[in-house]
């Protein structure tokens, strides 16, 4: 019994956390107990502790007196995030291609092929699987990090990572073929053991993004 609460409440909360970074839970908006139970058919102790860990990592605004809210967008916390996240994925990427093995090498080529695929679909003009596009790229993204041999480090992106998603999927637009050329360009410059021109054009895609979302916030 108590593994399958486990499972509820693993479910209620990576359920959760997806409608607050894909925008079905909207910046700001209350998370009133009541209407969460019925939309998730979860326990009212299950939904408190999904909440106070969303709080944690702050998707969630726990708020005395007031309840639960679906934490604000800003620019400036999109800048801060999209910095950080330079800092530790650049960070991470110049230690995984150096210590990446065979392994490595072979789910960074799977994770580009799918990732690709996706890209020249929505190239042609279907973009009718934009969630799928971005679970792809988080694919990759990850894949090119995975053998950096910190868990620390890799927890602590993955939540940075959905908070910059969050912020992407508010304003969702396609950088097109430039976005394409920066991942072909990381992903042969670390197939190639480069660390300096992966971390770089790194650098350049997260801060090309950024300024896309930007524009568009």
């Amino acid at each position: 019994m108590a593994k399958s609460l486990n499972v509820v409440g693993a479910s209620t909360y990576q359920r959760i956390k997806r409608d607050v970074i894909f925008g079905d839970l909207a910046p700001g908006s209350k998370l009133k107990l009541d209407g969460l139970r019925e939309r998730y058919s979860a326990s009212m102790s299950t939904l408190r502790e999904t909440l106070n860990r969303l709080a944690s990592e702050g998707f969630v605004d726990a708020q005395d007196q007031r309840g639960f809210f679906v934490t604000q967008v800003s620019r400036e916390d999109l800048i801060e995030i999209a910095n950080l996240r330079v800092l530790l994925e650049c960070h991470a990427l110049r230690l995984s291609v150096e210590k990446g093995d065979t392994d490595w090498e072979g789910n960074l080529v799977a994770a580009h092929h799918k990732l690709h695929l996706m890209e020249q679909k929505m190239l042609n003009g279907d973009d009718s699987q934009k969630e799928d596009w971005k679970r792809y790229d988080w694919e990759f993204h990850l894949a090119m990090i995975e053998a950096c041999g910190s868990n620390n480090l890799l927890s602590l992106h993955a939540v940075l990572y959905d908070k910059y998603l969050r912020y992407q999927m508010l304003v969702l637009t396609n950088r097109g073929e430039e976005a394409v050329e920066e991942h072909r360009d990381m992903f042969n410059a670390a197939l190639a053991r480069d660390v300096e021109r992966a971390a770089q054009t790194l650098q350049t895609h997260i801060e090309k993004g950024l300024e896309h979302t930007l524009a568009a916030f």
